[in-house]
C-alpha cells in the first residue's frame, strides 16, 4: 500500500485546527519577563516572554496596546493573558496578548508614577502659581451635583461669603468618560469669566481617582489662566490634579475656605480701617489748623508791606543804574559814529569810481578789436583749409576718370585678391558698376 505524503501547507493548517480547537489555549494566563521588545509607534508590537527555562514569541494588536497605562520595557516582569495560535506563514506557536500589566506592582500605581516622572521632567509641577483673589465675585466648581462635596462647598461659603455666585458645573468624576468631561467643564468655566475653579470628589480608591490622574486633565489645569484649587479625594490622596492645581486643599470645605474670606470679619477689617482713617484725618486737620493759626500769628500778614520794602529799594537804585548806563553806552557810540563818519568823508571812492569806468571803456575798445581780428583770421584759415582739402578729396581724382573697385565692401588693391566668376563692383564719381571677373592677367 502506497504511502500518502501531506504538503507542509497541509500539515500546518492541521495543527493550527488542533490549536484553535483546544479550550485550555483560548484563554492562557502567563509570567514572564519582556524580551527582545522595540516600541513600533501606532502598530502592532511584537516582543517575547521568557524565564529560567522557556521563551514563547507575543505579539499584541495596535488597540490592545494602546489601552496600556504602563510603558512595556525590556526586561520588564508582566502578567499578560492572551490565547495561543499558530502562525501559517512560519508554523511558529506565539501567543497573542490581549491584555499586559507589570507582575509585582498595579497597572495604574506603575502608570502614575511613569506619568508623574514625565510630567516632573518638563516642569509642569513647578510652574508659577496663580494667586488667588481675594473677593471673588464668580466661583465655579467642578464636581458631581448629587455628591456631598457641593452640599459641603455651598455650606462653607453662605456661611462665610453670601455675596460670591457659585456656579456648579455638573462634571463626571468616576470612569472612563471622566477626564474628558472634566476637560471640557474647565474650558466651559474660562469662557464664563469666573474668578476661581474648584475642582473636587470625595475619597476613594486610585481607580476612582484615577481621571484625576490623567495626562489631558494635568494639562487643562495647566493651561488655565483662571486659579483652580485641587480638593481630590481624602488628605492622604495625592492625584496629578493636587500637584498642578494652583492650590491644594485637603478637604472641600478646606476649598471653600481658601476660596472665599469671612465677610463678617472683612467687614469688621473695613470699619477698623475707616475709623483709623477718620482719626487720621482729623489729626492731620487739627495740626493744619494750629500751623495755619500761627502763621496767621505772624508779622507777614499783620504788616505785609514789609514782605518787599528791600526789593523796592533794590529795584529803585538798580533802575537809575540802568539809565545811567544806557546814557553812557550812547554818548560812546555817538562819537564812534562821528569817527567813522569823518574817515569815510576823507576818502570817498567817487573818484576812483571815475577812473575805474574810463579803463573800462578803453578795455572793452580793445577786445572789440581783437576779438574781430580773430574772427578774420579764423575765416581764412577755413577758406585755405577748404581749398587744401578740396585738392585732396579723392571724388576730385575721380572726377578725372579714376575709379576703385571693391570686393564684398572690402577694397581690391591686386588681381591676386580676384578669382574667375568673383563679383565686384566699380565705383566712379557718378555711380557704380556690378561686374563679374571672366579673365584675370596678373603682369609682374
Amino acid at each position: 500500500m502506497a504511502q500518502e505524503y501531506l504538503t507542509v501547507t497541509a500539515l500546518t493548517k492541521y495543527i493550527k485546527r488542533k490549536f484553535d480547537a483546544d479550550p485550555y489555549l483560548e484563554r492562557v494566563y502567563l509570567t514572564g519577563e519582556i524580551s527582545n521588545f522595540r516600541n513600533r509607534p501606532n502598530s502592532h508590537q511584537y516582543f517575547s516572554l521568557k524565564d529560567d527555562r522557556a521563551k514563547i514569541s507575543a505579539m499584541m494588536f495596535k488597540g490592545a496596546f494602546q489601552k496600556l497605562k504602563f510603558a512595556p520595557k525590556e526586561g520588564m516582569k508582566v502578567l499578560v493573558v492572551g490565547r495561543i495560535a499558530l502562525y501559517e506563514a512560519s508554523g511558529a506557536y506565539q501567543i497573542y496578548v490581549e491584555h499586559m500589566e507589570p507582575d509585582g506592582v498595579g497597572a495604574l500605581y506603575q502608570a502614575l508614577a511613569e506619568l508623574r516622572e514625565k510630567l516632573s521632567k518638563e516642569g509642569l509641577f513647578n510652574l508659577p502659581k496663580k494667586t488667588l483673589p481675594r473677593f471673588p465675585k464668580k466661583i465655579a466648581v467642578l464636581t458631581s451635583p448629587s455628591g456631598a462635596v457641593i452640599r459641603d462647598i455651598i455650606t462653607t461659603v453662605k456661611r462665610r461669603y453670601p455675596i460670591v455666585q457659585l456656579i456648579l458645573l455638573p462634571t463626571v468624576v468616576q470612569g472612563d468618560r471622566a477626564a474628558a468631561d472634566i476637560v471640557k467643564n474647565i474650558q466651559r468655566a474660562e469662557q464664563l469669566d469666573v474668578d476661581t475653579m474648584i475642582i473636587g470628589r470625595g475619597g476613594g480608591s486610585i481607580e476612582d481617582l484615577w481621571p484625576f490622574n490623567e495626562e489631558i486633565v494635568a494639562r487643562a489645569i495647566a493651561a488655565s489662566p483662571i486659579p483652580i484649587i485641587s480638593s481630590v479625594g481624602h488628605e492622604t490622596d495625592t492625584t496629578i490634579a493636587d500637584l498642578v492645581a494652583d492650590v491644594r486643599a485637603a478637604t472641600p470645605t478646606a476649598a471653600a475656605e481658601l476660596a472665599v474670606p469671612v465677610l463678617n470679619e472683612e467687614v469688621l477689617k473695613i470699619k477698623d480701617k475707616q475709623t483709623r482713617l477718620e482719626q487720621a484725618f482729623l489729626n492731620q486737620l487739627a495740626r493744619k489748623k494750629e500751623r495755619y493759626d500761627r502763621l496767621m500769628d505772624s508779622y507777614i500778614f499783620r504788616q505785609p508791606n514789609r514782605l518787599y520794602e528791600n526789593q523796592s529799594i533794590q529795584l529803585d537804585r538798580l533802575n537809575q543804574s540802568l539809565k545811567q548806563n544806557m546814557r553812557n553806552l550812547l554818548n560812546t557810540s555817538e562819537k564812534a559814529w562821528l569817527e567813522l563818519h569823518n574817515q569815510l568823508e576823507k576818502n570817498t571812492p567817487i573818484n576812483r569810481v571815475n577812473q575805474n569806468q574810463q579803463n573800462l571803456r578803453f578795455l572793452q575798445q580793445r577786445l572789440n578789436q581783437s576779438f574781430s581780428q580773430l574772427m578774420n583770421q579764423k575765416e581764412q584759415a577755413l577758406k585755405n583749409a577748404m581749398v587744401a582739402l578740396d585738392l585732396l578729396s579723392p571724388l576730385k581724382t575721380m572726377s578725372r576718370g579714376f575709379t576703385y573697385t571693391t570686393k564684398e565692401n572690402q577694397f581690391i588693391k591686386s588681381v591676386s585678391q580676384l578669382t574667375p566668376q568673383d563679383q565686384i563692383k566699380i565705383h566712379f564719381s557718378d555711380g557704380e558698376v556690378l561686374a563679374e571677373i571672366k579673365k584675370i592677367k596678373e603682369e609682374k
